[in-house]
């Protein structure tokens, strides 16, 4: 027997018509396909919301103005019809969504680049209507438009609980919110903080384990939810950022490094991480003075061409132990990054970006200290960029906006050669984004650096060619 299309599906599921054997290849369905699913929750929406509005629509109909309004009573046989069928959808959206209860939309997906979700308790698929829950994204980037007005834009990884048309909760990740005049008094709160728009538009950042920072790019927000009820006021360019957490997050700068080693896999290739013998990996900011950053459990990367920014830019570099490896005969080389969300700045205001890793071919600046480098003394660099008589041009890298997708591998024949030609034991790379951004505010890239608790460090595969 041909299946009928699902939206006749559909219709006939919620008003009890499928036979039992069409009812179960339904619920498989269902299951199965996303934009069905989607598609069924809005019909399911659609039936209970006229159940639930069936008096008001009665009294709308009857008070219709003019001598010539028709007062149309539909009847009974109708209203207890579609009274049966919210009682059979309730129970529906009940097994369907594993104990999910479905609620009124009060937003709408209405944007998602290169999205990939997981564990969401709302349905996904582009345009579908969401009501109270969570929504899990675990890549990409996604944009929520409240009934309200307001426009989130939730960036990789994010969690995120949509309470009501005015209210979410951030629970772990990264949004930002466009909050029209109509919707003034748009709440998103975290563990540790209670943003209230004034008018605006904002980013909000929290930590699985309490840790979250604001910034305004137009407008203003008030602050509460802190300890001692203290409300603080945040205009344009202005941010803040509140901790909670207690031995939560990266690991502290000063500490000493992982011992990593060098490890010959069963397909040939050797593993050697930054954690290895001589090895380090560290950052610099462009204009800082202050404590170095070679040993932060992260390596960020930022650039920008606009001014108000660029002393936010950053640029990170790697050194690997080659000591045990004969350089002669590297035939195939790759280098790995673990992307780790560094909690600057937004993906939003970012576009795709490009990256770019530098051989340093000057070998005396492989002695650099991990405890002492700043953007003054960064390996292979000037305040323009790398400096070409010390770096080679080796391979590069592209991150969507919005995610990974994992794990990143730099490859090349260029790597390969750079490696031959080492004569001290130590590689070293300097790593620079070369894309700009929107706003000053606009996201700096970070990557599990040697320190970071449970990442993998940058790690330097090797294959040797045959002696």
């Amino acid at each position: 027997m041909k299946t009928p299309p699902p939206d006749d599906r559909i219709d006939r599921a919620i008003e009890g018509l499928l036979s039992p054997t069409e009812l179960d290849q339904f619920k498989a369905d269902v299951i199965r396909d996303a934009d069905l699913r989607a598609a069924y929750v809005d019909g399911m929406w659609l039936h209970s919301t006229l159940r639930a509005e069936r008096e008001t629509l009665l009294e709308v109909l009857q008070d219709a103005p003019g001598p010539e309004k028709i007062v149309r009573r539909w009847p009974m046989a109708v209203w207890a019809a579609a009274a049966a069928a919210g009682i059979t959808l309730a129970a529906s959206a009940w097994t369907f969504g594993k104990g999910t209860i479905y609620h009124r939309p009060v937003a709408t997906l209405v944007q998602a680049d290169n999205c990939k979700w997981a564990g969401s308790e709302l349905p996904t698929a582009l345009n579908s209507k969401l009501g109270t829950g969570t929504l899990s994204l675990v890549e990409g980037i996604a944009t929520l438009k409240f009934k309200s007005g307001a426009l989130v834009t939730i960036e990789a990884p994010t969690k995120l609980l949509i309470r009501d048309a005015m209210h979410c909760r951030l629970i772990e990740g990264t949004v930002t919110a466009e909050v029209p005049e109509p919707a003034h008094g748009f709440t998103i709160d975290t563990a540790d903080l209670k943003v209230v728009d004034l008018g605006t538009r904002f980013g909000v950042t929290a930590g699985a384990m309490g840790n979250s920072q604001v910034r305004v790019f137009q407008g203003e927000v008030t602050v509460g939810g802190m300890p001692g009820g203290q409300v603080q006021h945040l205009t344009e360019g202005k941010g803040m950022h509140f901790s909670s957490a207690k031995g939560a997050g990266n690991t502290a700068a000063g500490q000493e490094p992982i011992h990593g080693q060098q490890v010959q896999e069963a397909d040939g290739w050797t593993s050697i991480p930054t954690s290895f013998g001589r090895g380090k990996d560290g950052y610099a900011r462009r204009g800082d003075n202050g404590a170095p950053l070679g040993r932060q459990s992260l390596i960020i990367v930022k650039h920008t061409d606009i001014e108000a920014g660029r002393k936010n830019e950053r640029r990170a570099v790697v050194t690997f132990d080659v000591s045990q490896i004969p350089a002669a005969r590297v035939g195939d080389a790759q280098i790995v990054l673990d992307p780790v969300p560094s909690g600057f700045g937004f993906s939003a205001l970012v576009p795709d970006s490009h990256f770019a890793v530098y051989g340093i071919t000057d070998e005396s600046l492989d002695d650099w200290n991990e405890k002492e480098m700043r953007w003054a003394s960064l390996p292979g660099s000037t305040d323009d960029g790398p400096n070409p008589n010390q770096t080679q041009r080796l391979a590069d890298f592209w991150i969507p906006r919005g995610g990974t997708g994992g794990a990143i591998t730099v490859r090349g024949d260029a790597l390969a050669e750079f490696i031959r030609h080492d004569t001290n034991g130590l590689v070293s790379f300097l790593i620079v984004r070369e894309t700009g951004e929107s706003d000053s505010n606009g996201l700096a890239h970070g990557f599990a650096s040697k320190e970071h608790p449970t990442a993998r460090p940058p790690t330097l595969r090797i294959k040797l060619s045959q002696p």
